[in-house]
């Protein structure tokens, strides 16, 4: 891969020991501090994040360019859990949600980086599930936190591998602020949330996203009437919400922005 250029840093960014290779690759440094609740999407140049079709959208929309991938094997790596909705896992039918899953061509690198930040093999993975209708014969449910209601608690008894943890949350819609109560107080501090939409849409309206790492792919979508294309926040209304520029990349007609995202109360 060719290494990513380096549009715009602004000043006081956190660094870490990313390694002379991962390094030049990102084309600079790259930290997370602690603690953050981040999120990392890909969208069309139209906004669009999600679109119908048996590919997982993440890949449908930017063709599993390499660049993306890297950079979400980075964001992984610096992550004590990940977090997911249901829809987005059913639709990503075989990841195990690591960081060299996901860009293998890095995984020893990657490896290397949550050895150098004293973090443990792999990021925990969390799937929040208000139904509980999700395949359980998934290998990144072995060890893994299912945030569900009782009513999905009840359909998941007995399904899912011994190694994972059901946390019954309360009624649907699970709230935001409860989740992460619950995993900071289970040690998780770089909370990384991969998607979907909705799921992104109640951690922003309670506040609690610190920062969004957003890849723009070359491509336009549009929309129509009952096309279940989405984007990047449905069921929310912002209020032109405003974010800061913290970063901007680009790697051939990819660009990866990084935006501060918390506003003040």
């Amino acid at each position: 891969m060719e290494p990513i250029e380096v549009l715009y840093d602004s000043q006081g960014l956190a660094g870490s020991d990313l390694g002379p290779e991962l390094a030049s690759l990102y084309g600079g440094n790259l930290g997370i501090r602690r603690p953050t609740v981040y999120a990392n999407f890909v969208s069309s140049i139209d906004g669009i994040v999600a679109v119908p079709g048996p590919v997982e959208s993440g890949r449908a929309l930017s063709g599993a360019e390499e660049a993306d991938r890297f950079v979400m094997g980075l964001l992984r790596g610096f992550a004590d859990a990940v977090v997911v909705g249901a829809g987005t896992f059913r639709r990503a039918a075989g990841d195990l949600w690591y960081p060299e899953a996901i860009c293998p061509e890095g995984g020893a690198e990657l490896v290397n980086l949550r050895r150098r930040l004293g973090l443990r093999e792999h990021p925990a993975f969390v799937v929040v599930t208000a139904s509980g209708v999700i395949d359980t014969s998934q290998a990144a449910l072995r060890e893994s936190l299912v945030m569900t209601t009782p009513q999905g608690e009840a359909r998941l008894r007995g399904l899912l591998p011994k190694g994972s943890t059901v946390v019954v949350m309360g009624q649907a819609p699970i709230a935001a602020q409860s989740m992460l109560d619950f995993l900071r107080k289970s040690g998780f501090e770089r909370i990384l949330v991969e998607g979907g939409p909705t799921l992104l849409g109640h951690f922003l309206e309670a506040n609690l996203v610190d920062e969004l790492f957003l890849t723009t792919t070359p491509r336009l979508y549009g929309r129509v009437p009952g096309d279940q294309r989405r984007s990047l926040l449905e069921g929310g209304d912002f209020e032109g919400r405003a974010a800061t520029l913290m970063s901007l990349r680009r790697h051939g007609s990819f660009l990866f922005a990084r935006y501060g995202i918390r506003s003040t109360p």
